[in-house]
């Protein structure tokens, strides 16, 4: 404690509880108590519950989002959603090998997907390349939904757009990202890639929360 505060004390020993009580109550809505923090340790989801001390509906529905972001820009999910027409590969982003393009696919001067990307993960030591992903489909989000290099606040606001989002509502999207077998996949990766932080279904609660607390996005 200070000297000056110290004898403050001393002469009105009242006053080191009752002036900043006073100064609150004359400063009012301008003070507002800082809600606690909610994380969730590197790899793992916070869980729903753990939203609960968040008391403002807005505040907890964007932080939710914020939550489930670590799976919407995990290099699963944005190597899919390039910023360009040609995805990108590994926990690094960097580009396809070999170069191809989706708009090269469709006019028939490259080659599908497919070719390379079977029904399933296929292990493989070509070019230090631990496995090939695999999924039956195997394709890129569309154009609009392009998330490389956007904010986690740009991504909300396009996910929840149907001009954006494939005219999905608030409900398709949560069953996209809750049970599609194509999105699980980012949790089952293969070898020589990181899983997406969590688990498909804790992904599907927290959009589920997002959307029952007004779907708000973070500023």
């Amino acid at each position: 404690m200070s000297a000056g505060r110290a004898g403050l004390k001393r002469l009105f020993p009242w006053s080191v509880a009752v002036i900043p009580a006073i100064l609150a109550a004359a400063l009012g809505a301008s003070i507002t108590a800082p809600q606690p923090a909610v994380s969730s340790p590197p790899g793992e989801l916070a869980t729903v519950e753990s939203f609960a001390s968040i008391k403002d509906p807005a505040e907890r529905s964007a932080a939710l989002f914020v939550e489930s972001a670590k799976v919407l820009q995990s290099p699963r999910c944005l190597n899919c959603h390039p910023a360009t027409r040609s995805p990108t590969q590994g926990d690094d982003l960097h580009p396809h090998v070999p170069p191809i393009s989706s708009e090269a696919a469709v006019m028939g001067n490259g080659l599908p997907c497919m070719t390379c990307h079977q029904s399933q993960n296929v292990a493989t030591s070509s070019a230090g390349i631990r496995s090939i992903p695999g999924h039956d489909p195997w394709a890129l989000a569309p154009e609009e939904m392009a998330w490389q290099g956007l904010s986690t606040a740009q991504i909300c606001a396009q996910i929840k757009d149907p001009v954006r989002n494939g005219n999905r509502s608030l409900a398709d999207i949560q069953k996209h990202l809750g049970e599609d077998q194509l999105v699980g996949w980012a949790w089952h990766p293969g070898e020589g890639r990181t899983p997406a932080p969590g688990t498909q279904q804790q992904l599907g609660q927290l959009i589920t929360a997002w959307i029952d607390t007004g779907a708000h996005c973070p500023k």
